[in-house]
């Protein structure tokens, strides 16, 4: 069977972290820049505060992105959130939510491959950040629904998701 590793002479990709720090100056957020491979930041979003995570790893040049929100989760719930869960990632074309086991909290998470790249970009990495964030506020009141509001996945999906037309 052939070998998929391709040998090229390849110079190693720029850590995408260094631009992370910079986008995450401009927008005013808290950051802790923990060391060169782990970022972690404090983005506001209209529901709650969402907790940034990134993570480089040069060896394979991957960039994981970790977006989370304060919305624990009753163990006695959890199965109805994991139904939600894959309801939802069913709607993303891009990244997934999961949950972190320790806590129950939903989380979205992304990563990149930058292999064969010189880095990432200013504009990717905005993106980045905004697509998680746009889909955690779209999401949230599902997950509100379903843990707090004792809705099915289902319904609270349907709830969360109508579009308002018009003004009040």
């Amino acid at each position: 069977m052939p070998s998929l590793a391709l040998s090229f002479d390849n110079p190693s990709v720029a850590n995408p972290l260094d631009l992370v720090e910079q986008v995450i100056s401009a927008n005013d957020w808290a950051f802790d820049r923990r060391s060169d491979s782990d970022m972690a930041a404090e983005a506001p979003g209209k529901w709650c505060d969402y907790g940034l995570y990134f993570c480089w790893s040069d060896e394979i040049s991957v960039m994981h992105f970790s977006c989370a929100f304060e919305l624990k989760s009753p163990p006695k719930r959890r199965g109805a959130l994991y139904e939600l869960l894959a309801k939802a990632n069913e709607r993303l074309w891009i990244g997934h939510f999961g949950m972190d086991e320790d806590t129950g909290m939903p989380i979205y998470r992304h990563s990149v491959l930058l292999r064969g790249t010189p880095s990432a970009s200013a504009e990717s990495i905005e993106d980045l950040v905004d697509i998680a964030i746009t889909e955690c506020e779209r999401f949230f009141p599902a997950f509100q629904f379903t843990l707090w509001g004792g809705k099915s996945p289902s319904d609270a999906l349907e709830a969360a998701m109508l579009e308002c037309a018009g003004e009040a």
